[in-house]
């Protein structure tokens, strides 16, 4: 079974449109799981619940997951809580770009 941070390895090249990050490292991926049957639920956020962007952002990753050889099926849920804050959840390099500094 693959690890939280391998699964994070995996979701890192997708990037969300409306940024340019990868919404790992934005710290949009809240919790990430690969099941003994070979599924992975991922639960993330969005930068705002409104985000029109959301659906495509989902499929990315749902996609991205499912190429791997040892996953059967990915699925997501979405939480809003806590609410993103990129101040606290994004990373280094990300604060520095949108001009937060830690």
């Amino acid at each position: 079974m693959l690890s939280k941070d391998e699964l994070l390895e995996l979701i890192r090249p997708v990037i969300d449109p409306e940024v340019g990050f990868s919404i790992v490292d934005m710290g949009l991926i809240y919790e990430a799981v690969h099941n003994e049957d070979g599924s992975v639920n991922v639960t993330m956020t969005l930068t705002t619940p409104m985000c029109p962007l959301g659906p495509q952002i989902a499929d990315e990753v749902v996609d991205t997951l499912e190429k791997h050889p040892d996953i059967s099926k990915a699925t997501l849920q979405w939480s809003f809580s806590p609410a993103w804050n990129p101040a606290t959840m994004a990373s280094d390099e990300v604060k520095w770009a949108m001009g937060l500094f830690s």
